[in-house]
C-alpha cells in the first residue's frame, strides 16, 4: 500500500521549488500543458505554480511512506485513548450522582432484592451469599467524601488519556514521552489484575498497552533508544524527497565542475 499517495488523494499534493538550479532541474520539467513540480509527498509531478519556494534547506518537511503509517498508527491510539477517557469521566458521574442520592438508590436496591430471589433459586444464584450483593452494600457504606475523591480520582485519570490521545493525534514528540511514561506506569496493576483473574478486556487492555509503549520506544527512538531524537531527525530528513534528490544531484555537480 502507498501510504504517500494515500495521502495525497485525501489532504492533496505539496510542491516547493529550490533556490538551487541542480536540484530544481530535478524537481521540475516542462510539459506542453505547463510547468509541473514533483510533490514532495508521493513524487508525483504536479501541473501549476509550486506551493512555496525558497533554499533547499527551508523545504518543508513532510511525512512519507513508513512515517504516514505510523502517523496512522499512533491516531489509532489516540482514538482508543479519547475512548476510554470519556469511559472514565462517565464512571466519574456515576459516582458522583451515587455520592448525592445514595440513599434513594440504597432503599430502591433493597427493596428490589427480595423481588430477585425466587428467580436467582431457579438459577442457582444464593443472593443472602453473593459477593456481587456484598460489594454493593459494602459501597454503601462508604462515606460521601471518599466517594467524592473517588470521582476526583477518576477525572484526574480521564484528564491524562485526553493529554495522551492529543499529543499522540498531533504527533508530537512530547505526548509520545508523556503516553510512554503514563502508560508504563499502569502496567503493573494491569498484570496484578490479571493474576487475580483473567478475561478478555484484561487481556486486550494489557496488550493494547504493552504494545504502545514498545512501539513508540522503539519506533521513535525514545529515552535515547537507537540513536535517540538525533537519529529520529535524521532518518526523518534522510527520507524527505528534497534530501534524496540532492544527494543524488551533488555527484552530478562535482562531475560538471
Amino acid at each position: 500500500m502507498d501510504w504517500s499517495l494515500l495521502k495525497c488523494a485525501r489532504a492533496g499534493h505539496v510542491t516547493y521549488a529550490p533556490d538551487e538550479p541542480a536540484l530544481q532541474d530535478r524537481l521540475h520539467v516542462a510539459t506542453p500543458a505547463g510547468e509541473a513540480w514533483r510533490c514532495l509527498r508521493c513524487g508525483a509531478y504536479v501541473h501549476g505554480e509550486p506551493h512555496d519556494r525558497g533554499p533547499a534547506d527551508r523545504a518543508p518537511l513532510i511525512m512519507r511512506g513508513r512515517e504516514l503509517r505510523s502517523e496512522l498508527i499512533m491516531r489509532f491510539f489516540a482514538v482508543e485513548r479519547v475512548i476510554r477517557g470519556l469511559v472514565i469521566i462517565a464512571a466519574a458521574y456515576g459516582v458522583w450522582r451515587f455520592s448525592a442520592n445514595r440513599g434513594s438508590i440504597q432503599r430502591a436496591f433493597e427493596k428490589d432484592v427480595p423481588l430477585l430471589k425466587p428467580f436467582a433459586r431457579q438459577v442457582g444464584w444464593d443472593l443472602d451469599h453473593s459477593r456481587i450483593v456484598e460489594s454493593i452494600r459494602h459501597v454503601f457504606t462508604l462515606k460521601s467524601e471518599t466517594l467524592t475523591w473517588f470521582a476526583v480520582g477518576l477525572l484526574a485519570y480521564a484528564l491524562i488519556e485526553i493529554v495522551e490521545a492529543v499529543g499522540l493525534w498531533l504527533g508530537k514528540r512530547w505526548g509520545e514521552y508523556f503516553a510512554v511514561v503514563a502508560t508504563s506506569f499502569g502496567l503493573p496493576l494491569e498484570i496484578y489484575e490479571l493474576t487475580e483473574r483473567i478475561t478478555a478486556v484484561r487481556v486486550g487492555a494489557l496488550v493494547i498497552n504493552l504494545g504502545l509503549v514498545l512501539y513508540l520506544l522503539i519506533s521513535k527512538r525514545l529515552f535515547g533508544i537507537r540513536g535517540g531524537k538525533e537519529a529520529f531527525e535524521a532518518h526523518r530528513r534522510g527520507a524527505s524527497l528534497i534530501e534524496v534528490e540532492q544527494a543524488a544531484a551533488a555527484p552530478h555537480a562535482e562531475t560538471a565542475g
